[in-house]
């Protein structure tokens, strides 16, 4: 099948179909001219001088972000004003998609969260906090394996998924929902409400979840204990950590059946430390990444 005709270009980067934004700017399925590759191209909305500055700083730390499980960003500079973002393009589908209103086997979602849960460790240790995590901004791949935007996105951008009425706030934390700071034991309650729902359909009350092995009968009693301690309301009686959470789904892995799909390659990521809050507004830039790079983009 014929290329089709280039309705731009932005640096090194032809400009092939328009997609739908779902967050600023404006959003494209691209070519890198240079490594021929398919990407996706945010060029966000003119910004002033000193928070385009911060914008492309952000962009070019977070562009180290290198995980399998995390959307990868190539390149970001200005064009005509205008900061652009190019990052990997992934043929997938949402995981929301992937879940389709059911429970799912719960050694696949225990492995789907295990990927979450390494990259989110893998951003903690270069200093990002994600703070965006839910099933909409999750891609399941191809060969299944889930990849999540490199930071977070700024419950303040929420990004609503086409048709649903769901917004990235029904996953944050307590502390974050009362308006009180995040760390990365929040990143790891986003996780645990992720997964949560994977297994029951349902979102955990943040006062304190039932366990899911009450909704769930392929839930063990193991894996609702490291459920149940991922969403506990009070952060210190948490995993303190996406390392520590991602070890402990680990454990309780060979006691699950087995699913339908195989299961996703077993890597460790590092564990967390030194996080610093990155500015929203900032980080406003990776709406695209979580939007765009899936269920949005067509191959």
């Amino acid at each position: 099948m014929n290329e089709p005709t280039s309705i731009g270009v932005v640096a090194d980067y032809n400009l092939l179909e328009r997609l739908e934004p779902a967050g600023p700017g404006d959003l494209y399925r691209a070519r890198d001219t240079r490594r021929g590759r398919t990407v996706i191209v945010r060029l966000l909305p003119p910004v002033s001088q000193s928070e385009e500055q911060t914008l492309l700083r952000q962009a070019h730390s977070l562009g180290t972000l290198s995980h399998q499980n995390a959307i990868t960003i190539y390149q970001s500079g200005i064009q005509d004003g205008r900061i652009y973002v190019a990052f990997e393009h992934v043929k997938g589908r949402s995981l929301r998609a992937e879940m389709a209103g059911r429970q799912m086997n719960a050694r696949r979602a225990v492995e789907l969260a295990i990927g979450m849960a390494d990259a989110v460790a893998e951003a903690h240790a270069l200093g990002f906090l994600h703070s965006g995590l839910s099933p909409d901004a999750i891609a399941v791949t191809e060969k299944g394996h889930s990849k999540i935007a490199a930071s977070h996105l700024g419950t303040t951008f929420g990004v609503v998924s086409g048709g649903d009425d769901l917004r990235l706030i029904d996953y944050e934390s307590p502390e974050e929902t009362r308006g009180g700071p995040a760390d990365e034991r929040s990143d790891v309650y986003s996780i645990g409400a992720v997964l949560y729902e994977m297994l029951t359909t349902r979102r955990p009350v943040p006062r304190g979840a039932a366990a899911p092995g009450a909704v769930n009968r392929m839930v063990s009693k193991e894996l609702d204990d490291v459920v149940l301690k991922a969403v506990a309301p009070n952060p210190e009686r948490r995993y303190q950590s996406g390392a520590e959470l991602a070890a402990a789904l680990r454990a309780v892995v060979p006691g699950l059946q087995l699913p339908d799909v195989p299961p996703m390659i077993d890597d460790s990521a590092p564990a967390a430390s030194g996080i610093s809050r990155v500015g929203v507004f900032a980080l406003a830039i990776l709406i695209a990444l979580a939007a765009a790079a899936w269920w949005l983009t067509r191959s």
